[in-house]
């Protein structure tokens, strides 16, 4: 089998997303119901709009139609990540210090696979998340390895 959609689809949009000087946040195929969608998250300092969505999907979906990484009909999707972004890797971790962050763990710490903090540091591939259980802040590190899934979170 060739290489998955989301790694052809990557290929394809990165030059796209570099030359407007986009961040690529995410990319995934997924199945809802009967339909597919094929959906990438782009997103620059103080957000990305309608219009930057809309030449990111045109330029694409030529390249995709070149390509036919997909043979059965999709949907393809252009938008912004939204507040509660996904972090993906370890620079979206750097940068994101002082925000808050929710993070699932492979593997339980202190007897918890989730929690939600200020991301206080990134360094030497362990976060530390200062979290309030029950009534104490604590700073729990959590190595990057053991992290499962992460994105930013809203407090209210």
């Amino acid at each position: 089998m060739g290489k998955k959609v989301t790694e052809i689809t990557e290929e394809l949009v990165k030059p796209i997303v570099n030359e407007m000087n986009l961040e690529l946040v995410d990319i995934e195929f997924v199945k809802e119901g009967k339909n597919w969608f094929l959906r990438v998250y782009v997103d620059k300092d103080g957000g990305i709009d309608i219009e930057e969505c809309g030449i990111v999907s045109e330029q694409l979906s030529e390249k995709l139609d070149e390509v036919e990484p997909i043979t059965d009909p999709y949907y393809l999707e252009v938008s912004s990540p939204g507040v509660e972004r996904p972090l993906k890797n370890e620079e979206a971790f750097a940068k994101s210090i002082g925000k808050n962050v929710y993070v699932k763990l492979y593997q339980p710490i202190d007897g918890l696979k989730e929690f939600e903090g200020i991301l206080t540091s990134f360094e030497n591939g362990v976060a530390e998340l200062e979290v309030t259980i029950k009534t104490r802040k604590k700073v729990v590190p959590i190595p990057y390895n053991q992290i499962a899934k992460a994105r930013l979170a809203v407090s209210f």
